[in-house]
C-alpha cells in the first residue's frame, strides 16, 4: 500500500496549512498585480514553466505599464497540488487571479464554484477561433459555459531503448499489435538482460492521474469488440457510471502480471510518488528501463535546460503506439488530456488576468509553450506551422495519435473515480488482492464515489 505515516486527517490539514500560508496575502491586495499561481515541478533541476512564465511576465509588464505579475508556484506531486489548489480556491483572501487546472479537475471545481465562465472575454477575443473544437470541449462544462483556456494537449505511447531491444534480440522497429506482444518483449527483456527494468506501467495512489491515465485507460480503452466506439467507464445514454466488467478485469489482470512476473520496477519504488521523474531523469536516460507506457511529454526533461539534459534521447529511444488487446480495430490506443489557464470565481483581477492569458496564447507564446513542455498543439495556424512539426523528433508521431485518442470522462465525479481506480490497481500490484476481487472492490467504491450512478454492460 502507499507508504506513508501521517493520517488522511493530518495530511489535510497539513496541506490546508501550506497552502493557506503560501498565499496568505491573497490576489486582492493590489488591483495593479495579477497573481498567477501554477504547477511547480518538485525536481529542482526542472524548470520548463518556470522559465516560460517568467519570459511572460517581462511580456506582460512591458506592454502594460504599471501592472505587475507575482509568480505563485505550488511545489508538489501532482495529487497534493489539486488539494491544495481547491484550498487556495475556496476564499477571496488566497485566491490567485490566475491557476493552471488539468482538464480532469476542471469539472470539479466549476460544479463547486470555484471558477470564473470565461465566456465574455472568449467572444471578444479573436485567438479563441485558432483553438480546435476537442480543446475547447475539454474547459467547458454541463451548463455550457467555457471556464479555461487549454495550454495544449498531449498523447500517449510506447516509448522503448534501442540498445536494450537489440542486446535481447529484438527489433529496432519495434511496432507490437497485442498486449500479448508487449508481454513477450518485457519478458524476453528479463530473460536476456538482466538488470534492467523490463516495464513501466503507472500504478496506484502514488502516482495518481499517470497511474489511472497512463496506465489503467490506455489499457482499457483498447478492451471489448468495440474499442474506441464507446467509453468503458461512462455511459452517456444513462449518464452513470460503468461497473468493472471483463475489459477491467483484463486490464487489471494485465497490471497484475507485470507486477507478478517482476517485469516492472519494484512495489517500493512503483509506489513512490516521484516516479514520474525516476523515470524520466533516472530510468529512461541511464539505459535502465526498456519499456515505458507514458506520455508525449517526456522529451521536455531532456532539452537544453530542462534538467535532465539527454540530446541523444531520439536516436536511443523508439516509439510505438500502444495495441488494443487483441489487435481490433482500430489497432492502437491513446488517450489525451492537457491543462488549462482558469480564472478562479473568487480572483480580485480577473480582468487582468485575462489580459495576461492573452499574452501567454498569442501564436508566438503559444508555438513557444508547445515545444518547450512537448506539447500537442491546440490552435490550428501552429499545428500547421513547418517549424513546429520539425522542431522535435517524437512531434509529429505523438501528433498523428490523436487520430485515435480517447478523452477521459471528465464529469464531476471523475477524480473520485480515477483514485477508486488507483485503488485497485494498487491492490494488484502489491499481491494484496486478485484481479477479480479488486474488480468488485472497484465496483463498491464506485457506487460510493457516484452516489450509486452505476450501470452494468
Amino acid at each position: 500500500m502507499r507508504p506513508t505515516a501521517a493520517t488522511p486527517l493530518l495530511l489535510a490539514t497539513l496541506i490546508a496549512a501550506a497552502s493557506l500560508t503560501a498565499c496568505s496575502s491573497g490576489s486582492g491586495s493590489d488591483p495593479d498585480t495579477v497573481k498567477i499561481s501554477f504547477k511547480q515541478s518538485t525536481d529542482n533541476s526542472v524548470k520548463v514553466m518556470d522559465t516560460y512564465l517568467a519570459d511572460i511576465k517581462k511580456q506582460f509588464e512591458k506592454a502594460n505599464p504599471g501592472k505587475k505579475v507575482e509568480l505563485v508556484p505550488i511545489k508538489a506531486p501532482d495529487s497534493e497540488y489539486y488539494t491544495k489548489l481547491q484550498q487556495m480556491l475556496r476564499s477571496p483572501k488566497t485566491a490567485p487571479d490566475l491557476v493552471y487546472e488539468d482538464t480532469f479537475l476542471i469539472n470539479s471545481d466549476i460544479t463547486s464554484g470555484y471558477l470564473k465562465p470565461l465566456d465574455p472575454y472568449l467572444a471578444k477575443w479573436k485567438d479563441w477561433d485558432q483553438f480546435i473544437d476537442t480543446a475547447k470541449a475539454a474547459a467547458k462544462a454541463q451548463d455550457g459555459k467555457t471556464y479555461g483556456v487549454p495550454d495544449g494537449t498531449d498523447t500517449r505511447g510506447l516509448w522503448f531503448d534501442k540498445d536494450i531491444f537489440k542486446k535481447a534480440g529484438l527489433p529496432a522497429n519495434w511496432q507490437p499489435k497485442t498486449w500479448d506482444d508487449v508481454l513477450a518483449a518485457a519478458r524476453t527483456v528479463k530473460e536476456k538482460v538482466p538488470g534492467v527494468t523490463p516495464l513501466n506501467v503507472y500504478t496506484g495512489k502514488p502516482a495518481g492521474e499517470a497511474a489511472t491515465m497512463q496506465g489503467f485507460e490506455m489499457l482499457l480503452y483498447g478492451t471489448g469488440t468495440d474499442a474506441g466506439k464507446s467509453d468503458p467507464l461512462y455511459d452517456t445514454a444513462s449518464k452513470k457510471w460503468i461497473a468493472g466488467g471483463q475489459g477491467f478485469k483484463d486490464s487489471l489482470k494485465f497490471v497484475e502480471t507485470v507486477y507478478k512476473e517482476k517485469l516492472g520496477p519494484s512495489p517500493d519504488i512503483a509506489l513512490d510518488p516521484n516516479i514520474q521523474t525516476i523515470v524520466r531523469g533516472d530510468l529512461l536516460p541511464k539505459g535502465k528501463l526498456a519499456i515505458d507506457l507514458d506520455g508525449s511529454w517526456l522529451p521536455q526533461d531532456w532539452l537544453k535546460g530542462g534538467g535532465h539534459e539527454w540530446p541523444e534521447w531520439s536516436q536511443e529511444l523508439g516509439l510505438a503506439p500502444m495495441p488494443t488487446q487483441h489487435g481490433q480495430a482500430p489497432g492502437k490506443v491513446s488517450m489525451s488530456g492537457g491543462w488549462t489557464w482558469a480564472i478562479p470565481a473568487k480572483a480580485s483581477n480577473p480582468d487582468l488576468a485575462f489580459k495576461f492569458i492573452e499574452t501567454m496564447q498569442t501564436k508566438a507564446n503559444a508555438q513557444k509553450w508547445y515545444i518547450a513542455n512537448s506539447g500537442i498543439a491546440v490552435r490550428q495556424d501552429v499545428a500547421s506551422d513547418p517549424a513546429y512539426v520539425k522542431a522535435q523528433p517524437g512531434i509529429k508521431f505523438f501528433t498523428d495519435l490523436v487520430a485515435s485518442t480517447h478523452y477521459r470522462p471528465a464529469y464531476p465525479a471523475y477524480p473520485k473515480v480515477s483514485t477508486a481506480i488507483q485503488e485497485a490497481m494498487e491492490a494488484v500490484t502489491t499481491g494484496d488482492s486478485s484481479a477479480d476481487k479488486a474488480a468488485s472492490g472497484y465496483d463498491e467504491e464506485l457506487k460510493s464515489a457516484t452516489d450509486d450512478q452505476v450501470v452494468k454492460k
